[in-house]
């Protein structure tokens, strides 16, 4: 199941930006962008990433997936379609099999809600001053 190599990776990810941020104190959420020919199941990843999260800053954070179509334009005739699963890659206007791919194909962190320590969010907002 290769969907948990894949939430071990965005666990992964999402700590490190947690870290460089230095006042992280949780993880919310986290949105993924997943395509329909990424080849993930929605299903299986979110189980995967629950337990991914374990002991960690995300531990208890939800996963959000959005699904994101399949679509092809044809580079002959230009035309567009929604490819579909299982895909359809060849053109429904002229029958040609070299789709170019559009979408479908995205696997990605869209954005993340976490929860900052507040005089870490003070500290940051301050301006330096100059003076001495």
């Amino acid at each position: 199941m290769h969907e948990m190599s894949i939430a071990m990776a965005v666990v992964g990810q999402v700590q490190e930006a947690a870290e460089l941020n230095g006042a992280v104190t949780a993880v919310s959420s986290v949105r993924l962008q997943v395509g329909e020919l990424a080849g993930v199941v929605p299903d299986a990843l979110s189980f995967c990433f629950e337990l991914a999260c374990a002991e960690t800053l995300l531990e208890g954070a939800e996963l959000v997936t959005e699904s994101v179509p399949g679509r092809a334009r044809c580079s002959p005739c230009a035309d567009e379609w929604a490819v579909g699963m299982p895909p359809r890659l060849c053109c429904p206007r002229c029958g040609e099999p070299t789709p170019e791919l559009l979408a479908g194909r995205e696997l990605q962190i869209v954005s993340v809600r976490w929860e900052e320590e507040p005089t870490a969010r003070q500290r940051t907002c301050e301006p330096i001053s100059e003076e001495r």
